[in-house]
C-alpha cells in the first residue's frame, strides 16, 4: 500500500530514454553532481598551496567543510522560494555557469586561505538554488505516471556520482595537474560545471508561473511561512519529508561510524569508504528495482520494508566478522534506503501543487542538510561514551520505530482522506 499513482507497464527507464528533454536534464545533473563532489576533493588538494603560519593549529579542512555545508543550512529554503518566482531553466544553467567561472578564477586569485574559503562558500551557496530547480523540473518533463521511474533514475545516478566523484576525484585531479599544468585541476572541475550548463541549455518545457502582481505582493518570509502552513495541512507530504530526513540522518551517522567499522574489520581508517560505496551500490540496485518493476510493487509498503531492512543491517553489523558479509550487508542497507528515498520523493512531487514545488523542495533540502549536519556533531561523542555496538543497536531500534510509526501514520492519513 503506497499512496502514489502506479506507473503504467509501458513506462520505465526505456520510456524515459526517448524523452529528450528529460535525458538532457539527467545528463546535466549527473555532470553537475560529479563536479560538486570533485570540487570538494579539489579544495582539500589545494591546501598545499596555502601555507599555514607557524604555531597555528591546522583547522583548514574543517573550515572548508563548514564553508561547504553552512550555505545549505542558511539558504536551503531561500533557494526554493526563488525557484517559484523565476523560470527554472535559467536558474539551473546560470548556477552551473557561475560555479564554473568561480572555480576557474581560483588560480587567478591570491593564494590566501580566506579567499579560498569565500569561494567555497559562494559556490556552495549557488548550489542551493540549483537543487530545488532541478527537483521541480522533473514533474514538468515527464508524465505523472513516470515519476517513480524518473526519481529512481535520478536517485541511482546521484548516488553513483557520489561514489564515482569521491573515488576518482584524486586520480582525476592528479592527471589534470600532470597533463594540463598547475591550473589543470581547476580547468577540469570548472569545465564539468560549464559542460553541464551547455547540455541543459536546449531543454524546453512549459511551466506555470504565478501572476507577477501576486509574486510582488509576497515577500520571502511570507512565502516561507506558506510552505510551513502547507506542510502542516498536508500530512502525507510532511510524513514523506520526515522519512527522507530520517534516511539522511542515518547515512550521515554512518559516515562517522564507518571509520570505526573499518578498524573493526582490519581495514585502514581511510578505507572506510568501502562501506559507503557498498551502500551506494545498494541504492542503485534499489532504484533500479523500482524503476523496472514499480508497477508490480506499487501496492506494497515499500518505505516500511526499507526501514526494516536498514534496521536489520544496523542491528547485526558488529556481530559480523567477515568483511565480505559486512559489505554485502552494506549493499542490503542501500537497497532499503532506495525503497525509502525513491517512493517518498515521488510522493512529494505528485502530492505538491506546481505553484508550491520550489518552496516545498527548498524546505526539503533545508531539512535534509540539517539532518546531514546534526549527526556529524553527536555520533562520535555517543560512540565514545557508549561504544560502537550500543550506538548501532540503538540506531536499529530507532529506525524500526520510525519506520513502523511512519507506515501507521500514512495509513491513518489515507483512511481519513477516504
Amino acid at each position: 500500500m503506497f499512496p502514489t499513482e502506479p506507473p503504467a507497464n509501458t513506462n520505465g527507464f526505456r520510456a524515459l530514454l526517448h524523452n529528450r528533454n528529460f535525458m538532457l536534464l539527467w545528463i546535466g545533473q549527473l555532470l553537475s553532481q560529479l563536479a560538486d563532489k570533485v570540487f570538494l576533493v579539489l579544495t582539500i588538494a589545494l591546501l598545499e598551496n596555502y601555507p599555514l603560519a607557524a604555531g597555528i593549529e591546522d583547522t583548514r579542512r574543517s573550515d572548508l567543510f563548514m564553508a561547504f555545508t553552512l550555505p545549505a543550512i542558511l539558504f536551503g529554503s531561500a533557494g526554493g522560494i526563488l525557484v517559484d518566482r523565476v523560470p527554472k531553466k535559467p536558474i539551473m544553467v546560470g548556477s552551473d555557469v557561475v560555479r564554473g567561472l568561480l572555480t576557474l578564477m581560483i588560480p587567478l586569485l591570491p593564494r590566501q586561505f580566506l579567499i579560498l574559503l569565500l569561494l567555497t562558500f559562494a559556490i556552495s551557496t549557488v548550489t542551493q538554488f540549483f537543487a530545488p530547480a532541478e527537483q521541480t523540473a522533473i514533474p514538468l518533463l515527464v508524465k505523472r505516471e513516470q515519476l517513480m521511474s524518473a526519481n529512481a533514475l535520478f536517485s541511482s545516478t546521484m548516488m553513483g556520482a557520489l561514489i564515482v566523484g569521491f573515488a576518482v576525484g584524486e586520480p582525476l585531479l592528479s592527471w589534470a595537474k600532470s597533463s594540463l599544468g598547475n591550473s589543470g585541476q581547476e580547468l577540469v572541475v570548472g569545465g564539468l560545471y560549464l559542460l553541464s550548463a551547455g547540455i541543459m541549455q536546449p531543454i524546453s518545457f512549459q511551466e506555470r508561473q504565478s501572476p507577477r502582481e501576486e509574486r510582488q505582493k509576497k515577500n520571502a518570509w511570507t512565502e516561507f511561512k506558506e510552505s510551513l502552513s502547507y506542510l502542516r495541512r498536508n500530512r502525507l507530504v510532511l510524513n514523506a519529508m520526515l522519512q527522507m530526513t530520517t534516511l539522511y540522518c542515518v547515512f550521515a551517522a554512518l559516515t562517522v561510524l564507518a571509520i570505526r567499522l573499518a578498524a573493526e574489520f582490519g581495514l585502514k581508517e581511510k578505507q572506510f569508504g568501502f562501506f559507503l560505496a557498498a551502500a551506494g551500490v545498494g541504492m542503485v540496485f534499489g532504484a533500479a528495482i523500482l524503476g523496472h518493476w514499480g508497477d508490480r510493487l506499487h501496492h506494497k509498503p515499500l518505505p516500511l520494508y526499507g526501514f526494516l531492512m536498514m534496521a536489520f543491517v544496523l542491528g547485526i553489523f558488529t556481530f559480523t566478522h567477515s568483511l565480505f558479509l559486512a559489505l554485502g550487508l552494506s549493499v542490503l542497507l542501500g537497497v532499503g534506503a532506495g525503497f525509502i528515498g525513491v517512493p517518498m520523493q515521488t510522493l512529494i512531487q505528485q502530492q505538491t501543487p506546481p505553484e508550491m514545488h520550489g518552496k516545498v523542495f527548498g524546505f526539503q533540502n533545508h531539512a535534509i542538510n540539517i539532518a546531514l549536519s546534526a549527526p556529524l556533531l553527536i555520533t562520535e561523542r555517543l560512540t565514545i561514551a557508549f561504544g560502537l555496538r550500543s550506538v548501532l543497536i540503538g540506531m536499529s531500534v530507532a529506525v524500526t520505530a520510525i519506520g513502523i510509526w511512519a507506515w501507521q501514520n500514512t495509513r491513518r492519513v489515507l483512511k481519513d482522506a477516504i
